[in-house]
């Protein structure tokens, strides 16, 4: 992996005798995530036997806030039979100056797995190089990996396999989008991105992406990526990390032509699907009557994290 690349993506290479870490999904073949989707689907139809994560405790480390991510591992982990640990930064050394690498080498001999969800990718990646246990990225400032297998399942849920099929992203080129960029590589779908030139994802990622084989198309309007597509995605304008007023005010003037709307709905597929990851800011970058509209599957999607990282975890932990 270049430089470039690293600085914008990239999780930590597996070394031989090292855990499997779950960190982007550019860093595991299509056939991995194919098996964990699977196992996800299984647990989803209860036929995962026993409690496999029974005796396995799992660290849950929020350095920002969340609903999904938080109650979605918590559940899951339970109805396997394990115990979550769930820790902030104000619980923590971690937040008080101590190095992940340090929290790394301490908690690996206290838990099976650690999942963090954090801004920086740089504490997460630091974390996973001297873990001895698997490390699961929750969601960092450039991708969010679990997000993308939910999205994936809940479209194969509905649309049947996604090989082949197009996916139309509009709005902010950010973390979610460049898992989607990643995706594209791994699950052999046609990606079109539309976003503002300013807001576009990092052209080393979609360098790596073709390069990958990844039909990837960007413009800057939404209708002609929206066209034909069997699945339309937005997510939120303003990220975590855009607290200043006036970048909220830039942000959504350049954004206010990709919002997911009934005119662009009608630019897709009849039976295009709509995705959102929540949480959602209605009328901005979505409106009501397409969150709420018969094509919207956003909380078939949000419910798919508890199934999908089931997979993850049984994955990682090496157990199926």
């Amino acid at each position: 992996m270049s430089a470039a690349l690293k600085r914008v993506v990239g999780g930590v290479p597996a070394k031989p005798g090292a855990p499997r870490h779950f960190m982007e999904l550019m860093d595991i073949g299509g056939a991995g995530l194919r098996h964990m989707i699977d196992l996800g689907a299984k647990a989803k139809r209860g036929e995962i036997a026993g409690k496999p994560l029974a005796g396995k405790t799992i660290a849950l480390i929020f350095e920002i806030p969340s609903t999904r991510t938080r109650v979605s591992f918590e559940v899951g982990i339970r109805q396997l039979g394990g115990d979550p640990l769930v820790l902030t930064t104000r619980d923590m050394q971690l937040g008080r100056g101590e190095s992940p690498a340090d929290t790394a080498r301490v908690l690996s001999r206290y838990v099976d797995a650690i999942m963090l969800r954090t801004m920086d990718v740089a504490k997460i990646r630091e974390l996973a190089e001297h873990s001895t246990v698997p490390v699961i990225n929750g969601l960092t400032n450039i991708s969010h990996p679990c997000q993308l297998m939910a999205d994936i399942m809940t479209f194969e849920e509905h649309r049947g396999p996604i090989a082949g099929q197009v996916v139309a992203w509009t709005g902010d080129g950010n973390n979610v989008a460049q898992s989607f960029i990643q995706a594209a590589a791994r699950f052999n779908f046609t990606l079109r991105i539309a976003t503002p030139p300013e807001l576009a994802p990092p052209r080393e990622l979609l360098a790596w992406a073709r390069a990958e084989g990844a039909r990837i198309e960007l413009t800057a309007d939404p209708h002609e990526a929206a066209r034909g597509a069997r699945c339309l995605v937005t997510d939120t304008w303003v990220s975590m990390n855009d607290d200043q007023d006036q970048a909220k005010i830039n942000r959504h003037n350049l954004l206010q032509p990709y919002q997911l709307n009934r005119a662009l709905l009608k630019s897709a597929a009849p039976d295009a699907i709509v995705m959102h990851c929540l949480p959602a800011h209605r009328g901005e970058e979505i409106t009501d009557e397409v969150m709420d509209g018969p094509q919207s599957v956003v909380f078939d999607e949000a419910e798919n994290r508890l199934h999908a990282q089931k997979g993850v975890l049984l994955w990682a932990l090496g157990l199926a």
